[in-house]
């Protein structure tokens, strides 16, 4: 009976050490305060936002999929950015004075712009 008593005083102590040390290494497990509502931990930059920024987006998973309040906001912010992306552009277009049909019809002949034919994808 002391032997049981004595392995599980011995026992009990080793856990105790084993908690304290966790406790130093990784915290105290105190939690965040939650997230102000309707905003997300989900970061883009300001303006600017480039291919790699939305590569690095990361959602948080619900029980049935991507929360959608994160989602919803990348999309608008995406959509704002593509709309100022493209104000800029119809305005340097307007400032050179090329119409957006002449733009197309450089493409489709074929020139510095064009995209690549179907045929030749791999050659990219």
């Amino acid at each position: 009976m002391t032997l049981v008593l004595l392995y599980l005083v011995v026992l009990i102590l080793i856990a105790i050490v084993l908690f304290a040390v966790g406790s130093v290494l990784f915290g105290r497990g105190e939690s965040l305060p939650p997230l102000p509502r309707d905003t997300t931990a989900t970061v883009l930059p300001a303006s600017g936002v480039t291919g790699a920024d939305v590569d690095s987006v990361k959602f948080t998973q619900t029980l049935r999929g991507y929360k959608t309040s994160e989602v919803d906001w990348v999309l608008d912010r995406l959509g704002q950015e593509l709309d100022l992306v493209r104000g800029q552009l119809a305005a340097v277009r307007a400032a050179h004075g090329i119409d957006d049909d002449e733009w197309g019809e450089h493409r489709i002949e074929g020139g510095a712009h064009a995209l690549p034919s179907s045929d030749a994808e791999g050659e990219v």
